[in-house]
């Protein structure tokens, strides 16, 4: 395994974990635990997506990790 395959790699497995959790009810769906794993694995993921020039999975890991950081900032509002 190189690099980029090692950053992808633990960047899945955190998003596969954190949503293994919120199905198991591990933890909440609305917790910030399970915002902050989507954030750390979907950055890391699309870091590794643009160490290979790969563009889609760049633009949904991208957008995964925004949405997340929305929606932690939305529970840290409340």
């Amino acid at each position: 395994m190189n690099y980029n395959d090692i950053i992808g790699a633990i960047g899945v497995g955190v998003t596969l974990l954190a949503y293994f959790f919120n199905i198991f009810s591990f933890i909440p769906k609305e917790g910030k635990l399970f915002f902050i794993m989507n954030i750390i694995g979907a950055a890391l993921a699309c870091y590794a997506s643009l160490l290979i020039n790969y563009w889609p999975f760049v633009i949904l890991e991208g957008t995964w990790t925004l949405i997340s950081i929305a929606g932690l900032l939305k529970t840290s509002n409340k």
